[in-house]
């Protein structure tokens, strides 16, 4: 089989992406328009604003993304596109934008979940990553852990309860009065900070349970700003960044190192924007050393939502010739399922390997 060109289009959320990607890895170009600064003032994402803007430059986005690449129109296999979960109406910008080229190109169409596109995005810039793997996807929406046996295969082992950790740096930091995007900008500031200033509970920490919740952390914080005589007395915002920013990757990480010792898996990727934190990167890699476990984590311009990691999750449908129909429609929710065949054969979510949580 020769190269195959895939372009990948992301328009579930606030960011118009494209990228053309060639044999599901290599990546020719990646083009991205964020909204930051049109919800900023807000403090979080306005769907119709977002749905607006997408409708503004997705045209631009995906020419520029073809021209980077070097590439033609004519010249591309198939057009992949994020099916959902996210905002119905910015789903629905993309969708319709893909369906269009596809059907004028007469070339297949994608579907692609959100979700699998952030597994792939580990995959981009390298030619293999081993399977199987465990895999901590921590974005806004989603904070999941999964059993990956192949591309096309994984089994969920955990899941966000409530909020996910993404969301919880984002409340975090309004709370913290540092604006938005929340996550970056906690990290940022936590570099500077003292967590044992400002400790806090570790959110759903239970060793019998691969799920997450932040919820009660939200909580926890909102108290401890609102009872300032009870802190340490020179202790600063960046203690208190540090010390909430500590409890959430302790617990993203416990789970993910307890996931890969009872399964035997000795290979952790870690996607989604969450990735991008550099305490998460820097606790994960340490704490998977001790076990001599081997950690993958995209380049920082991969965690984020991406044309690429939708391309790249597109190739691994073009290659099994799964085409979607051009009446197919987006989805705010929807788990990525697993397959009957690729559950790993050590145990299953509702009976867990007997294991002792290493901390």
């Amino acid at each position: 089989m020769g190269d195959t060109l895939i372009l990948g289009i992301e328009t579930s959320c606030d960011d118009t992406a494209a990228a053309v990607v060639k044999n599901g890895h290599e990546v020719l170009s990646d083009i991205l328009h964020t909204q930051e600064v049109v919800h900023a003032p807000y403090g979080g994402v306005v769907p119709e604003f977002a749905s607006r803007v997408h409708i503004e430059v997705v045209d631009r986005v995906v020419r520029e993304a073809i021209a980077q690449a070097d590439t033609r129109v004519d010249q591309l296999h198939a057009v992949a596109v994020t099916q959902g979960p996210g905002l119905i109406g910015a789903l629905l910008v993309g969708l319709s934008f893909g369906k269009a080229l596809a059907y004028s190109c007469d070339i297949p169409l994608l579907g692609v979940h959100h979700l699998e596109g952030h597994l792939a995005s580990a995959r981009l810039g390298i030619t293999q990553i081993p399977f199987p793997h465990i895999a901590l996807l921590v974005s806004g929406g989603h904070s999941n852990l999964y059993a990956v046996q192949s591309p096309e295969h994984y089994e969920q082992l955990g899941r966000t309860l409530d909020d996910a950790a993404g969301e919880a740096f984002d409340k975090g930091a309004k709370m913290l009065g540092l604006g938005y995007p929340g996550g970056p900008l906690i990290d940022q500031l936590a570099q500077s900070g003292d967590a044992r200033k400002a400790p806090f509970p570790l959110p759903y920490p239970s060793t019998q349970s691969f799920d997450f919740s932040f919820s009660g952390i939200k909580t926890a914080l909102r108290y401890f700003l609102q009872t300032p005589q009870k802190h340490h007395p020179d202790t600063t915002s960046a203690d208190i960044a540090a010390g909430y920013q500590a409890s959430i990757v302790q617990v993203l990480v416990q789970k993910t190192i307890h996931a890969a010792v009872c399964y035997d898996i000795s290979d952790i990727v870690v996607v989604g924007g969450v990735a991008a934190n550099s305490l998460l990167r820097k606790t994960m890699a340490d704490r998977a050393a001790t076990h001599q476990f081997r950690v993958h984590v995209p380049e920082l311009r991969y965690c984020t939502d991406n044309g690429a990691m939708i391309a790249a999750a597109g190739w691994n449908a073009y290659t099994h010739r799964e085409f979607a129909s051009l009446d197919i429609e987006p989805f705010a929710q929807q788990p990525l399922r697993d397959r009957p065949e690729t559950m790993i054969s050590c145990g299953t979510v509702n009976e867990l390997p007997t294991c002792v949580l290493t901390t």
